[in-house]
């Protein structure tokens, strides 16, 4: 029962949004959210011309409240406004402009419009951007049109989660048209941006001096412990080699020895077999 309720609210929240962007065409909508709240729901709003949003003296304002009331059986809806500032980064309102643009000029225009949007997300400030536009464009057959500038991400998490994304559809005479906005933004961090701790920045800059002074002291020290070591360790592999040496002679010495015994005895008994 409690999964059910849950199934419930989000499908209800996804008609809710459906039905705001529906009644709110070409205003710049950028996204739609719910909460609620004790005193009922607040659905908050974010246009990029907040102007339209509302009409004239509140008319569309009241109008919404009333269907929704109405509609969705909602007690006390409250609707929010916030207004979006940096247009360019936001994927669902370059795909409207591109739809509203083709709408109203026609497809005959429909590469001046995609590279103008293009350059308007990159002056943005986006790492990367890529528009695609399918339809019967210019022609009668339906075609795949791709505008593409900058990097961007088409696989991982980071193109799942970072990269903003929309579609949006433009009514022409020859059919219906199929934006589709794919937006890098600046903020997004990846993979491979490796940046320095600002706080180990500032331990190394909070060092003084004579912790300096104190560390190459210590740094001497170890050096020279170092270096007496390995002098040591050369002074006993020197001792060793003598030794090796030493022992050498020794053996040469006993080998002569031998040699000269066994030279006086083969002597001896040549002596002894020519006597006999």
């Amino acid at each position: 029962m409690i999964e059910r309720k849950f199934v419930a609210d989000n499908v209800k929240e996804f008609q809710i949004k459906e039905f705001v962007k529906k009644n709110l065409g070409r205003v710049g909508l950028s996204d739609v959210r719910l909460q609620r709240t004790p005193l009922g729901e607040k659905i908050i709003i974010a246009a990029s011309r907040p102007g339209l949003v509302v009409g004239r003296a509140g008319a569309n304002i009241s109008k919404i409240t009333k269907e929704l009331k109405s509609v969705f059986k909602l007690e006390n809806p409250q609707i929010e406004i916030e207004e979006v500032k940096e247009i360019g980064l936001d994927a669902n309102i370059i795909s409207e402009l591109i739809a509203g643009s083709l709408e109203r000029y026609g497809s005959a225009r429909f590469k001046g419009i995609g590279h103008k949007a293009m350059s308007d997300v990159i002056n943005a400030g986006a790492i990367g951007v890529e528009i695609i536009i399918s339809g019967k464009i210019p022609g009668s057959r339906a075609k795949n049109w791709r505008f593409y500038k900058g990097y961007l991400k088409k696989c991982g998490d980071i193109s799942v989660d970072g990269v903003l994304k929309s579609i949006s559809i433009a009514k022409l005479k020859t059919g219906i048209v199929g934006i589709r906005v794919s937006i890098m933004p600046s903020t997004l961090r990846l993979p491979d941006d490796i940046r320095l701790n600002p706080k180990l920045q500032e331990v190394e800059e909070e060092i003084k001096s004579e912790d300096v002074k104190e560390v190459i002291e210590e740094i001497e020290k170890i050096v020279v412990e170092k270096i007496s070591e390995v002098k040591k360790e050369e002074n006993n592999n020197e001792e060793i080699v003598e030794q090796k040496e030493d022992v050498k002679q020794e053996f040469e010495i006993n080998d002569s020895k031998k040699a000269k015994e066994n030279k006086k005895l083969t002597k001896k008994k040549t002596l002894k077999n020519n006597t006999k």
